[in-house]
């Protein structure tokens, strides 16, 4: 029976440091509840998050527990309890975050139980909160766009200075073309 009790004892410990291997990798993780979802539902959702470079997977609460005591993040024992599914991301976790309550509203089933963000541990509220704010590529562009726009503006008035001189110009040509023909023109109606 010892033999039994110590082969399980091993895989548990294997299990938990699988997860801490899994966990150790990112530094973002949201918190759900999954009851009610179909097999098809979390297939589904499970290929949404993929493609923001993170995954979904299924804990086992305790195992978990463990896992981040001593991978020695803040304590996110409150989000293990009951059915619990761990979106993993790796990158962007707002976008992961802004997927997981998209497919919520389509599928009440699926609830958010809060986030480890980084070192930051979120509710619920705060993490759809989290969600609404651009992402990590939104901000990149929004940034290159305030830097380019100084850019922009010295080119356009460069620019304008030269079509400026051109007007200038063609208004001058014009004008004393008009003033050469009214001359010519002048000569030639005769005086009365």
């Amino acid at each position: 029976m010892a033999i039994i009790a110590k082969k399980i004892q091993n895989a548990k410990t294997v299990s938990i440091n699988a997860l801490k291997e899994e966990f150790g990798v990112s530094k973002d993780f949201i918190f759900t509840d999954y009851r009610g979802l179909t097999v098809e539902q979390i297939t589904n959702l499970r290929k949404q998050i993929r493609g923001k470079d993170a995954h979904f997977k299924v804990v086992k609460n305790n195992f978990a527990r463990i896992a981040f005591e001593q991978l020695s993040t803040p304590d996110v024992a409150s989000y293990l309890a009951g059915p619990t599914a761990i979106a993993i991301a790796s990158k962007d976790a707002n976008e992961v975050a802004k997927s997981l309550f998209t497919f919520a509203k389509e599928i009440p089933a699926l609830k958010v139980k809060g986030a480890l963000i980084g070192d930051s541990i979120y509710d619920a509220a705060q993490t759809e909160a989290f969600s609404k704010l651009p992402g990590r590529l939104e901000l990149i562009s929004m940034l290159l766009s305030v830097m380019n726009g100084p850019t922009r503006n010295l080119v356009d008035a460069l620019n304008d200075i030269n079509a400026r001189l051109v007007r200038t110009i063609k208004a001058i040509g014009d004008k004393k073309s008009e003033g050469s023909s009214a001359e010519a023109v002048a000569e030639a109606t005769p005086e009365a």
